[in-house]
């Protein structure tokens, strides 16, 4: 059955290494892309291998307004969604924000997911057995800081914030899978590896040189992603975190329920979620 699968972080690394994939494997992509350059070389690959299996379409994943506008054309273009697969991501060096105000890092690797996600859900709910699929990564190792979230009390640290929201990403999907264990939708995260893709371009040239000669391809970070969403072998599990293709430990601080209830809630807070476009 040709499945509807909705991959963020396509244009590149990971993201375009599982595109081509799922390509391959005969689904339909819904793909959205900020970086226009960006999308028409990776339109020209596609279309290489399945040219009227895929739908580009620009997001903007550090605006919310640009999420709601991009969640409301799927809504209004699409009957459901089988698979979302929540896999852009960002790491920053010194400290940014998103065109909402918020630092970057937590707004694009978790605030981001978090609301589309919301968005789409009655999609998900309309499809048969739908998947949500979460990249985090061992990094993930920490807390979250609820009292300064964004780093503006204290110094900014790149792989701090991207720590906290990699943890971020897995709190969310144990909550997210509590919140739809009943209605038949699975959400779980996993790490892809080690892998030398373009979330390490903000690091000196030194540390990136290292990455080159250490790291893993994408395509072999992609295989877990490709796995989760399609795999039988996962048909019914939820709320877990893998690696290499298998289910795997993750942190304590990743397991603790309260966290992830009090996180889901100031994330709703951020992203406005139940605020309408027109308030």
């Amino acid at each position: 059955m040709i499945k509807n699968i909705l991959l963020t972080g396509a244009t590149s690394g990971i993201g375009k290494a599982a595109a081509k994939k799922l390509l391959q494997e005969g689904h339909f992509l819904i793909l959205p892309y900020r970086n226009e350059e960006k999308a028409t070389a990776l339109k020209k690959e596609l279309e290489a291998i399945a040219p009227e299996r895929f739908d580009l379409q620009f997001c903007d994943l550090a605006s919310f307004e640009s999420i709601r506008a991009f969640a409301a054309y799927v809504k209004n273009t699409y009957p459901h969604i089988d698979v979302l697969i929540n896999n852009a991501g960002v790491w920053n060096q010194r400290f940014r924000e998103s065109k909402d105000g918020i630092e970057l890092t937590f707004a694009v690797n978790h605030l981001a997911p978090f609301l589309l996600t919301n968005l789409l859900l009655d999609l998900l709910r309309k499809a048969e057995r739908a998947r949500v699929v979460n990249v985090s990564s061992d990094l993930h190792q920490g807390s979250i800081d609820f009292d300064d979230i964004e780093f503006r009390k204290k110094e900014y640290n790149g792989i701090a914030a991207y720590r906290q929201s990699k943890l971020a990403n897995i709190l969310f999907t144990k909550e997210l899978a509590r919140r739809l264990q009943d209605e038949g939708i699975t959400a779980n995260a996993l790490m892809p590896g080690f892998i030398a893709t373009n979330i390490f371009q903000d690091l000196n040239f030194f540390a990136r040189l290292m990455i080159k000669i250490m790291a893993k391809s994408p395509e072999k970070g992609a295989e877990t992603i490709v796995y989760l969403a399609l795999s039988p072998e996962v048909e019914g599990i939820t709320g877990k975190y893998f690696k290499d293709k298998k289910e795997a430990i993750s942190s304590r601080q990743s397991q603790n329920i309260e966290l992830a209830k009090r996180l889901w809630a100031v994330s709703e807070q951020m992203t406005g979620l139940h605020v309408s476009v027109s308030e």
